[in-house]
């Protein structure tokens, strides 16, 4: 090996060049593979929600760049359609000149960028810019020849916003807080359960007479009594003459191989992972049938972890237990680490505070998690960690 200190300026710019395109045309062949992951659904194999946090774990990137690289890879690699059949990829030219190892994967980031605003046929001209100069100067060039193009074109409209999830909104009018909501059919399945009982009509009386108030005054009053309700979280209102509860119904042999779903009160269908994530929350009896269809089992309902569990829970945890989660305890659900279907008890050590993400994550992949010296520690996937170091939340250790 040349000793870096014998080579003249120009020796050594040409060597970082070199090596600077070597560098990118690993990271072209590393976006064909991380590509790959993508197509064949890796995520769900895997038991993660989607390839970025997969990533995340993997090389240990911020989900901002391993979101970065993913949709650089689906811009650069040729697509593959139901049939079999082999597409060229989104940027052609921009894959080509990434192959080469002339572009950075910042540079595609501002190319794509830019083609967002002009014409296919412009992209020789895009991808030229950035053979010749750093991304911020492609981004302005970019701008400018959107500009020339369409500088006679009537303004464009806002595309629509992409639908969201759960929504609330809520504005005081005429000293009235107003509130607006959109729930998902399970979380509205838990309200609609919360709140039937406490919006039944008042029975008649010789004093009052009937219920007069109509079903939307009937709803807020049980709103507005819900609320109360919250305040004093050890009562809870009762349905039928129990606390109120949401059932989830399945059959053993599809809870015991986690395959299949479990069908709502309104019937409406949970898959089978949402429902061993849901069994850990308060509220939710798990109504497991036989061969014939008989109830065999009703799992713990109503506070499955009561308050002094939970008490002592956010003392030891501080927040979810997950390595590098920082979420706090108010964010997070108690969990099984033996699931109850698999006989486990409703206790401080057979508990662990996950928050929502990692809560999904530990039901639906690999990951294991144990309490060891009285502290919860993880155990990642094989194709992660085959070593099987026991790894904790340093967040959350004294």
């Amino acid at each position: 090996m040349i000793e870096i200190r014998l080579l003249s300026t120009d020796e050594l710019l040409c060597s970082v060049v070199s090596k600077v395109t070597e560098i990118r045309v690993r990271e072209h062949e590393v976006m064909q593979e991380i590509a790959e992951l993508e197509r064949r659904g890796a995520a769900s194999e895997l038991g993660y929600r989607d390839l970025p946090q997969v990533l995340r774990h993997a090389v240990r990137w911020d989900l901002s760049t391993a979101r970065r690289w993913i949709a650089n890879a689906a811009l650069l690699t040729n697509e593959i359609t139901p049939t079999g059949s082999e597409l060229a990829p989104k940027l052609p030219l921009t894959a080509e000149a990434v192959a080469e190892g002339a572009l950075s994967i910042e540079h595609v980031a501002v190319v794509a960028e830019v083609m967002k605003t002009v014409p296919a046929e412009q992209e020789a001209d895009v991808v030229g810019y950035a053979r010749d100069f750093e991304p911020v100067t492609v981004r302005r060039l970019g701008t400018k020849l959107a500009y020339t193009i369409h500088q006679n074109d009537p303004e464009p409209r806002d595309p629509k916003p992409a639908p969201l999830g759960n929504q609330h909104s809520m504005f005081w009018k005429n000293g009235r807080l107003e509130i607006r909501a959109k729930l998902d059919k399970v979380t509205g399945a838990k309200y609609e359960a919360l709140l039937d009982p406490l919006a039944k009509p008042r029975p008649t009386t010789a004093d009052e007479g009937p219920d007069l108030r109509s079903r939307e005054e009937r709803e807020g009053d049980a709103l507005a009594e819900l609320v109360d309700l919250m305040l004093r979280a050890d009562q809870l209102p009762e349905h039928g003459g129990e606390p109120v509860t949401l059932t989830l119904t399945m059959d053993y042999e599809d809870l015991a191989n986690q395959v299949g779903h479990a069908t709502l009160d309104n019937g409406d269908r949970v898959p089978v992972e949402q429902v061993r994530e849901l069994a850990c929350n308060a509220g939710i009896i798990p109504m497991v049938l036989g061969g014939a269809g008989q109830p065999l089992n009703v799992g713990r309902k109503t506070r499955t972890f009561p308050a002094a569990i939970r008490r002592t829970l956010v003392t030891r945890d501080r927040g979810c237990a997950f390595p590098g989660c920082g979420r706090p305890p108010r964010q997070c659900d108690a969990h099984h680490i033996q699931h109850w279907a698999n006989g486990g008890d409703t206790s401080v050590d057979n508990a662990v505070l996950l928050c929502r993400h990692h809560h999904t994550l530990i039901h639906q992949s690999k990951w294991n998690v144990k309490l060891v010296n009285g502290i919860p520690t993880f155990y990642a996937p094989d194709w992660l960690d085959p070593q099987q170091k026991p790894r904790r939340n340093p967040i959350n250790i004294a």
